[in-house]
């Protein structure tokens, strides 16, 4: 895409009355463009609370379905849904018990297929979200395990182990949850004495499969082709570092050396997964692969990064870092440069269904991200939170690789922290006993339009409210609220990814630092195009430029106030860019 036309569209679709129902375009993607996936925009989906259609207070395909007009205008290229199928949702959906069909509660299979060829139709691939480390307890493999007894072959795809001690009483392993709390549960035989114990890295509902059997392997490649038969562009894999496990069931080391975790980035996932590639890449375009990896070692995070594994991964370094200039350039450095030499494009991220949202983190005193340090009434500053969230954005839309947006995040949307106790339902809020805040407060509905719940999350005359409550003060931050106001964080949103689409589609786009002084990170996106933030504590002065393309907030007296950053064109004429 030629940049010479980025300010007028961005003037032009100013003035538009935007239908956020109707799409505009109706342009079908190409398979001829194997690399979509390299530089794209891609929105997550929290199903329960993106658009209920129904009327039952949850979320559902069809409310997705009457929003697609939405994230056309918005202007992503691929929507990603946490999981879709049957379960139970001890853990928000996380814990699945068929991999194949859709739960009631969001519509059916046919209806996900029509999604998946109307979102094609506006030029939006979709991703679906695989989980191959553990399944719901309700799954029937994991029904016949526990019926059939100890050394069965049913038990065999899964972790049952005798536990410890004279009587057994002991667990196996010492193994810590992600989730806090044992990561074994005893079960009790049919004449009532206790049995053998089941792994599970998480909850006790969602019992860990063993890879090393062939049953596990065959399933997972079966459902793989199962989406990609049905048209998705891709998947995403659930805790992808985590599927092999050690059997001989160590204890985790004091400092485990690469590799040598017993539950954490063995080394023969990677067989795993070019397995699923060359499934992957024996379908027509490109259908993607993307990991969820968590790793503090970035260089065994890029080996899965090979071209013959996955596409890309999420980058959870970035998102973790606090509100600081030398942190935030550290993490990008480190990134692109454990990228390059497997030339797998980065991808930038600021929050998720897991993650406290931007807006509240970036409010705290503490600004970087650790789930282990999640307390329940921390205090924020949500202005100062919005300004930094607002700047962040541009910042990492501007970085070189896939952006990842969490729904929400576009309406500058607050973690919800006064959730009445009655209606949470994250197992990490229980099993820490109260004392971390949990997940809910990042998944609450979102507001569509209206001064009061249910904002236009479920239709008229609903028969029931939202499963979770949203708060009054989101009256502002609706969408209806927000398409009328060109400084809405909305807006910006939707100018940054068309002014990020011209930028990735230019020719000689490579990035370089540009130093500006200390807390500025300025960088260049080759030679028409520079991003500045200022996270520094006093306004800073632009450098010469050709005009402002984008900024998170009004300039002071021409200069870039603290919290917040500017695109700038820097070519004069003849150029590229107009304003």
């Amino acid at each position: 895409m030629d940049l010479s036309s980025v300010a007028d569209q961005l003037d032009d679709e100013a003035a538009d009355t935007r239908d956020v129902a109707a799409p505009r375009d109706r342009r079908s993607p190409s398979d001829a463009d194997p690399l979509w996936w390299r530089s794209a925009a891609i929105y997550q989906i929290y199903p329960r609370s993106f658009a209920d259609g129904n009327g039952d207070g949850v979320g559902d395909l069809a409310g997705v379905r009457h929003r697609l007009g939405y994230l056309k205008d918005l202007g992503v290229d691929a929507i990603w849904f946490t999981p879709w199928y049957p379960s139970p949702l001890a853990d928000g959906g996380y814990d699945v018990a068929d991999y194949t069909s859709i739960d009631p509660r969001f519509g059916t299979l046919e209806e996900a297929e029509a999604l998946i060829q109307e979102a094609l139709a506006l030029g939006i691939r979709t991703i679906v979200d695989i989980v191959p480390n553990h399944i719901s307890d309700q799954h029937p493999w994991f029904r016949a395990a526990l019926a059939a007894g100890p050394g069965s072959p049913e038990r065999d795809r899964f972790w049952f182990h005798p536990g410890k001690g004279p009587d057994g009483s002991e667990m196996p392993t010492g193994w810590e949850s992600s989730f806090s709390g044992p990561t074994w549960t005893r079960t009790t035989n049919p004449d009532g004495t206790p049995g053998e114990w089941y792994l599970h890295l998480f909850t006790p509902q969602q019992p860990d499969l063993n890879w090393n059997h062939p049953d596990v392997r065959r399933m997972h490649e079966d459902v793989l082709r199962f989406w990609f038969d049905r048209g998705v562009g891709g998947v995403r894999i659930d805790s992808a570092a985590l599927l092999v496990k050690d059997d001989t069931l160590p204890e985790v080391p004091e400092n485990p050396q690469p590799g040598g975790h017993p539950t954490q980035d063995r080394d023969e996932l990677h067989e795993i997964y070019r397995r699923w590639r060359a499934i992957a890449d024996s379908y027509p375009g490109a259908r993607i692969l993307v990991g969820e990896i968590w790793l503090p070692d970035i260089h065994r995070f890029a080996k899965y990064l090979r071209n013959d594994e996955l596409h890309t991964a999420f980058n959870f370094d970035f998102l973790a870092r606090p509100w600081d200039a030398a942190e935030l350039r550290a993490s990008i450095d480190r990134t692109l440069a454990a990228h390059a030499p497997v030339d797998a494009p980065s991808t930038w991220v600021l929050s998720n269904h897991d993650v406290t949202r931007p807006v509240t983190r970036y409010g705290r005193e503490d600004t970087s991200f650790a789930f282990a340090a999640k307390r329940a009434g921390t205090p924020t500053d949500l202005a100062l939170g919005t300004r930094r969230a607002r700047a962040a954005a541009l910042l990492t839309a501007a970085l070189p690789g896939a952006l990842y947006i969490y729904q929400g995040d576009e309406l500058g949307l607050p973690e919800v922290e006064d959730i009445p106790e009655d209606r949470l339902e994250d197992p990490m809020h229980f099993r820490s006993g109260g004392t971390d805040p949990g997940r809910d407060g990042c998944r609450v509905p979102l507001p569509w339009s209206g001064s009061r719940p249910p904002f236009g999350f479920s239709p008229p005359g609903a028969a029931r409210p939202p499963w979770l409550p949203q708060p009054a003060a989101w009256s502002s931050l609706t969408v209806q609220a927000q398409d009328g106001d060109p400084s809405s964080t909305l807006w910006l949103y939707r100018d940054a990814l068309r002014v990020r689409k011209a930028l990735n589609g230019a020719p000689d786009t490579g990035f370089s630092w540009r130093s500006l002084g200390d807390g500025v990170l300025a960088f260049e996106r080759g030679p028409e195009f520079l991003s500045i933030t200022n996270l520094s504590e006093h306004d800073v002065e632009l450098p010469d430029n050709a005009g402002i393309l984008l900024a998170s907030a009004p300039l002071r007296g021409g200069r870039l106030p603290p919290d917040s950053t500017a695109w700038l064109r820097t070519r004069r004429l003849p150029s590229r860019l107009r304003v």
